[in-house]
């Protein structure tokens, strides 16, 4: 090979690596706010067994690698723990998540002499919840849809769904 095209094929090859190092890509250039980081929403099922809570908010957090955790000022009533999950992009600022929590249920007095009483287990909901992000990334609204579970799988009626008015924590 020529010593003089091999230079100028690598001096080409550099030029153009480093010219594409330097451009910003097509989706970091398009890409508008994320979803990711902490939330407050206002939520407002319109059926269901979540119909009767009013003034019910929940706190998210959305993290970057595509898993949450959600919890309630409900949570307390009956005690549950916070609810984890997944979300995904869907397209331009708009969501899916998933995610689940436990039911409980007061111990009956067997239970209560056996198992120390407190709250028992009793099924587990699914919520699925599609996020339309605002333009700026400060706030969203969503649809909500709750199906609740007994603990072996089967459903159990008491399920709804909602709406939520959400904003940056």
């Amino acid at each position: 090979m020529n010593v003089a095209l091999y230079w100028r094929s690598l001096i080409s090859s550099v030029v153009v690596l480093l010219a594409g190092a330097c451009v910003p890509s097509a989706r970091s250039a398009q890409a508008g706010p994320s979803l990711s980081g902490a939330w407050k929403a206002g939520i407002e099922f319109q059926s269901g067994a979540l119909a009767a809570f009013k003034g019910l908010e929940f706190m998210y957090v959305f993290n970057a690698g595509g898993t949450m955790t959600e919890s309630s000022n409900y949570d307390a009533a009956p005690p549950v723990p916070p609810a984890y999950g997944v979300w995904r992009e869907l397209g331009p600022n708009r969501y899916e998540a998933n995610y689940q929590y436990y039911v409980t249920r007061p111990s009956t007095p067997a239970e209560s002499a056996t198992a120390g009483g407190g709250w028992m287990p009793d099924g587990y909901g699914v919520l699925t919840e599609t996020i339309t992000l605002a333009t700026d990334g400060a706030s969203f609204t969503s649809a909500i849809k709750l199906d609740l579970f007994y603990q072996a799988g089967q459903p159990v009626a008491g399920g709804g769904v909602g709406t939520a008015h959400g904003r940056r924590m």
